[in-house]
């Protein structure tokens, strides 16, 4: 993907944040259907599992040891427990609470990679337009209601997904030079499902064929697995390579953004003014970020 214009990049991000932005409709839809999140997530990387090996036929290389450790280690943090910590968060907090804390990976990713990589510290301009961005997003999660309950499980949970998902970020950026896109994104689902198969054995897959039947269902995780899952971990990955680690994951602060419209063109959910300027402080942020 290196003989694309930079441009091309900034757009495959936008859409995979996006479309990780709409999956908080598909998957209310899906547990609404009696699925539980660790149903929906082997279900959703087996199936992305399965769409691409096609395109890594040719390209299935062989890692060495310490490189297969560090891609178990993507498919841990980037698969398994992000999902289920983020998802099992929800379970003890608000909302809003793990959108808010989740969302600040970028952060924890630019101070790890700023201590780590002499070539990702990011300018006075990039900080600048960072934290207007994570301003915007805050207004964008909370909506107009400024009052966040404080639920230390719920919000240590949420806090440990945003700081897996920098573990990814780091993990992806050490092999990326390394190995072609669909070869990570690849061994990110095998390690993602091996490593979510114990919490099976505490509580067993329960889904049954009539509701994976129903057409609301396979259709969302369609959606899921293919889109959300495959196409877009391959594209960020890609993103991450050529952009570098900390521009990529600042557009996780559009990502409550797209999930606040899906939610209200699909649920009825209210944007606020107090959401609106929240959004131009994202666009403004990100933009004035990438102008160093």
């Amino acid at each position: 993907m290196t003989k694309y214009p930079e441009y091309r990049y900034h757009l495959a991000a936008l859409f995979a944040v996006a479309v990780w932005g709409a999956t908080f409709v598909s998957t209310k839809v899906l547990i609404a259907n009696s699925l539980t999140p660790a149903e929906i997530f082997v279900l959703r990387f087996a199936l992305a599992y399965v769409c691409i090996l096609p395109f890594a036929r040719g390209r299935l290389l062989a890692a060495n040891l310490r490189d297969e450790l560090l891609l178990a280690a993507a498919g841990l943090s980037g698969g398994s427990l992000y999902f289920l910590t983020e998802n099992i968060a929800l379970e003890y907090a608000p909302a809003s609470n793990v959108s808010l804390i989740v969302c600040t990976a970028p952060v924890w990713t630019a101070v790890a990679m700023s201590l780590a990589y002499r070539g990702e510290r990011m300018s006075r301009r990039q900080i600048a337009g960072s934290a207007l961005a994570f301003a915007g997003m805050v207004l964008v999660v909370l909506n107009g209601h400024f009052v966040l309950q404080l639920s230390p499980r719920g919000d240590m949970l949420a806090l440990a997904a945003a700081l897996l998902w920098m573990v990814y970020s780091l993990v992806v950026k050490r092999i990326g030079d390394r190995y072609p896109a669909v070869f990570i994104t690849r061994k990110v689902f095998f390690y993602g499902l091996l490593t979510i198969l114990p919490v099976f054995a505490f509580h067993p897959f329960a889904a049954e064929r009539e509701v994976l039947a129903r057409p609301a269902v396979w259709g969302n995780l369609l959606f899921l697995g293919v889109v959300a899952s495959m196409l877009c971990y391959l594209l960020w990955n890609a993103v991450m390579h050529r952009l570098g680690t900390v521009r990529t994951t600042n557009y996780i602060y559009i990502n409550p953004l797209v999930t606040i419209v899906t939610a209200a063109l699909c649920i009825g959910e209210r944007i606020t003014p107090a959401a609106l300027a929240g959004t131009a402080l994202i666009l403004y942020g990100m933009w004035r970020a990438e102008r160093a």
